[in-house]
């Protein structure tokens, strides 16, 4: 699985980092950075509430 990130619909709000803080990081710039672009299957669940949490849609998980 990966974690793909739509940088021109992103807005750093945080809703992923406050969901799944282990893959997301929102810097002092409002930037998001993904800390695991390719986590274990194990997390599935949890990212996948982290993508929908996203307001603006920016992130998808492949595969």
């Amino acid at each position: 699985m990966r974690i793909v990130v739509d940088r021109d619909k992103c807005e750093g709000l945080g809703m992923c980092e406050s969901m799944a803080h282990e893959f997301f990081e929102v810097d002092d710039d409002d930037i998001m950075h993904i800390l695991d672009e390719n986590p274990g299957e194990e997390h599935r669940k949890e990212l996948t509430a982290a993508v929908n949490s996203c307001p603006v849609l920016a992130l998808t998980l492949e595969g």
